[in-house]
Formats: structure tokens, sequence, C-alpha cells
């Protein structure tokens, strides 16, 4: 799954270590966690700067050299080797800058900037927000230097939703957008994969930077789409936002609308298949699957 959820170490156990795990007390699970980071907090003049944080794919611990605020992540998917190594890759072009890279291991400089990207939205300030991440994209994509060779093309980021068995009407329409999308790719770059309010941070004077990409290869119009079902449900959801806000992608990305809205229906289509893989419910989904069929018919 795209989304992750990231609690405090102390708090957040793994299901597969919870048996083990349940009986400890916080603080001992946090001291366990913090081991794992040890070997490069010595190797690379570390100090800890705050409770270690866990998420289903990577183990996070805020820390400091030299005075500099920093965030060491240890990967445990091939996912995130992935991200760490494109984010290597991008070398601070629209990227938080990477300070140290080791295989699992990255060693990123921190955001300390106090704006949020979902608090511009969920106020009066929601094309702002647009426009800064469209930005931030910009930069991304126009790193020209030889791209890695892991980066997983969108024909393969979308396999849950073209192989999986039929799972109803609006499952299948998706599917069929896709595929016909990907026959038709154009402008293809280097792609974030999870471009939205909470992957792009403010680094003050630094500006607004990207972190925690997936890692993909296709057409750049797919990155935008994170934009439209973030940073929230209801936000998300508004009445006139979803088509709003697709102008103002479409007009600041030099985009076309339509294929656009297009894009965003096959991915909440991909997101769909997701939840109802793990057993859960695609609410939000189900609701902007609607809401770019109605846009669509309207065009």
């Amino acid at each position: 799954m795209p989304d992750l959820d990231e609690r405090p170490a102390s708090c957040a156990v793994p299901c597969s270590q919870a048996p083990r795990l349940a009986r400890l007390p916080c603080r001992v699970i946090a001291g366990l966690l913090r081991q794992m980071f040890e070997r490069y907090i010595r190797r690379w003049r570390l100090a800890a700067d705050g409770a270690p944080v866990r998420t289903h794919s990577s183990d996070l611990l805020p820390v400091s050299r030299s005075g500099q605020p920093a965030m060491l992540k240890l990967a445990r998917t091939s996912e995130e080797r992935r991200g760490n190594l494109l984010m290597a890759w991008w070398d601070g072009t629209g990227a938080a800058p990477i300070l140290e890279h080791d295989g699992p291991a990255l060693l990123v400089e921190r955001a300390t900037g106090e704006c949020s990207l979902a608090e511009l939205a969920r106020s009066s300030r929601d094309d702002e927000a647009t426009r800064i991440i469209c930005g931030v994209a910009s930069r991304l994509h126009s790193h020209g230097a030889a791209p890695p060779a892991e980066l997983v093309p969108l024909s393969a980021w979308f396999r849950e939703l073209l192989a999986g068995p039929p799972a109803g009407a609006f499952l299948d329409a998706a599917a069929s957008t896709t595929a016909e999308l990907l026959a038709t790719q154009s402008s293809a770059v280097v792609l974030h994969g999870d471009l939205h309010h909470g992957n792009v941070l403010d680094f003050g004077s630094g500006g607004w930077r990207a972190i925690d990409p997936k890692g993909l290869h296709g057409e750049r119009t797919f990155d935008f789409v994170n934009i439209l079902r973030n940073p929230d449900f209801e936000t998300a959801t508004a009445p006139g936002r979803f088509a709003r806000q697709a102008t103002v992608i479409a007009d600041e990305a030099e985009l076309d609308r339509q294929r656009l809205i297009r894009w965003f229906a096959a991915f909440s289509g991909l997101s769909a298949a997701w939840h109802l893989a793990d057993g859960d419910h695609p609410e939000l989904d189900l609701a902007m699957l609607e809401i770019a069929k109605a846009e669509l018919s309207g065009l």
C-alpha cells in the first residue's frame, strides 16, 4: 500500500513481532529499535535526536550531525530501498538533500520549516499548495542524469489492477482506462510515484522538497494524480475541489486535463484493488472514482 502508517516506534509494534514484543514496556521496544541504528550512528558520527519511528516498510530515527538536523532511515523492503536509491540519484534536485547512502541506510537532511502543505490545502490556500507540489514535480522531472536501472515501469506498477480477478464494474472500467493510457504513454520521465502534501516538506531556506519516492518510470502526468486525493478525505471530496485543482494542475504543469483525470481514475482503481486485496473497504477510492467519472462525463 502507498500510504504509510507512521507512528512512534515505542507504541507501534509490527504484527509479525507482536507475540514477542507485546509484553515488553514501550521504552524497551524503543531501545531495541534504537540498537538497529547503532552501526550507522557510529559510522556517520551521528547523535540521536528523538524517538525512533517504525512504518510498515522502514525504520527512522531523528538524528543530528555537527548540529545539523537529519533523519536516518533504514529500509526493510525492496520498494523502500529503491526509493533510497532514487533520492540519492536526485542528489537534492527537488528532493531532500542526501548526506549519506549505503544500501538500506539513508541519511537525509531533516525538514525544519514550519509550513505544512496539508494545512495550506485545508485553508483558503489550496491552489497555492497545489502549485508548490507542481513546482517540485517539475524539478524532479528535469533531472537529466541517466536513471537508475531499478525503476519500476507503470505497466508493472498497475499489475494488480490489470491481472487481478474480476472485482466489479468500477474496477473493470478502471482497468480498461489503464490499459488505454499505458498503450499511449508519452513524455516518459523518472516518477516520484507518491507525490502529495505529506511528501513535499518545508526545508526553510532550502525551499520545498520531496521525500519518500516509490521509484517509477512512465508518463509524466501520472505523478500529479495524488494531489487530487489528498491531504484528507474531507478536503479531497469537497464539492468543486476536484474540478478546480485538476484545472490548476493542468495549467501549472502544462498537462492535458482530461488525460490527467483519466490517469487519476486509473490510479483510484489500482488503490481500490490494493485495499480489497488487504480486506479493506476502499472508501476514498470509490468516492473519488465517482467524482472523476462525473467530471469526465461533463467534458
